[in-house]
């Protein structure tokens, strides 16, 4: 009895502690994350156009990795849809398009829609709200969707790069009025491009509005993972990883934000 007790706790353990998987491609999401998972979350999700990995205590992802082409940037293109909804793979306190109204904030994507209008799987999937994050109207519309369009030109120029996003919160997240989800102090993004010369660009941008070149909010992936606690691309060797995390300049890409 007392062994078939500790069976049944330990494998409510595992439900309780152990990640969740969800969605349309395989486990692991090979053509998403193709250089390693930045952490563990409680819910893995794999769609087409991107995977994520989504925070409970959050209530929205705190990463969302994909691959952005050129042949994908400059192909057809689907008419945005702004079609917000529920996410079906998030059971615990999904968030809804409505809590978002008279909150003051925009529904900010992390996976921009403008990089997921090679489809129409891909641009519905980016509209799902595992996909957003609350973002002041003037970083949303102004820095960050700036930041979105330079990484977008990136694309075009090295052929293929791969993107990691995200929300980053205070120890004392904010949560205003009656606006319930913790809303981000800042966002990040990290850009790698895998053809000669290898090379990493990485931004930590405020959630507020700036007219500041994009340039000013570069860092090292070092200091996002240190702002994050984050790993990113853990499977590329260690010397190239070292290396390229500790980049900030941004002279090797031709085109400088």
């Amino acid at each position: 009895m007392l062994n078939k007790f500790l069976t049944l706790c330990g494998i409510a353990a595992l439900l309780l502690f152990s990640p969740v998987f969800a969605g349309e491609n395989s486990l692991f999401a090979p053509d998403h994350l193709p250089f390693g998972i930045p952490q563990e979350p409680d819910l893995l999700v794999t769609r087409r156009g991107f995977a994520l990995g989504y925070s409970n205590k959050y209530r929205q992802a705190l990463w969302v990795s994909y691959i952005l082409t050129s042949e994908n940037t400059l192909g057809k293109r689907i008419r945005r849809s702004n079609k917000f909804a529920i996410d079906p793979a998030v059971r615990f306190m999904p968030v809804r398009p409505a809590d978002y109204n008279r909150s003051g904030y925009d529904r900010g994507h992390l996976a921009p829609a403008a990089d997921m209008t090679y489809s129409t799987p891909t641009m519905a999937n980016s509209f799902l709200m595992s996909n957003i994050s609350p973002q002041i109207p003037g970083c949303n519309r102004g820095i960050w969707k700036r930041l979105e369009t330079q990484v977008r030109k990136w694309a075009l120029q090295e052929e293929k790069v791969y993107i990691v996003t995200g929300p980053i919160f205070d120890l004392e997240y904010r949560a205003y009025r009656s606006f319930r989800l913790p809303v981000p102090k800042a966002f990040y993004k990290v850009v790698l491009d895998m053809t000669p010369p290898y090379k990493m660009a990485a931004f930590i941008v405020p959630n507020s509005t700036s007219k500041k070149r994009i340039s000013s909010f570069a860092v090292s992936v070092d200091e996002v993972e240190k702002a994050t606690g984050l790993d990113f691309f853990s499977a590329l060797p260690d010397d190239v990883e070292i290396m390229l995390e500790m980049q900030t300049a941004l002279d090797q890409w031709v085109q400088k934000p």
